[in-house]
């Protein structure tokens, strides 16, 4: 199983988050930054106050796998990073309504490949 490279450090995602083009959701609101580097990296984040870690990872391994199988699919070269919308419960998260808000906001910033 191929390995998803993510973004570890705070200054990483604090780049990304300062200068990335972002986009919303209901659920998700992504922030999308060209690297120079031939592959895409993402980092996710769940605020503490949405609940415990257990409800927090949960919804990150749903993330994760839902960017696992559109990744194919998306030009290389970004660095992603994906913020649960704080108005939505961590219990209303539903792998389906995850998957087509990427596609479609995938779509809005036309990095998916043609």
């Amino acid at each position: 199983m191929k390995k998803i490279n993510t973004l570890k450090k705070n200054y990483e995602f604090r780049y990304v988050l300062s200068k990335g083009q972002y986009y919303r959701g209901k659920c998700l609101t992504i922030y999308i930054k060209k690297n120079k580097l031939n592959k895409n990296i993402i980092g996710i984040a769940i605020n503490t106050k949405m609940g415990k870690a257990v409800k927090r990872n949960a919804v990150k391994r749903l993330i994760r796998e839902n960017y696992r199988l559109l990744k194919d699919k998306i030009e290389p070269g970004n660095s992603i990073v994906f913020l649960w919308n704080k108005n939505i419960e961590l219990e209303n998260a539903n792998f389906y309504e995850i998957k087509k808000e990427m596609e479609q906001i995938f779509n809005k910033a036309e990095i998916l490949k043609k």
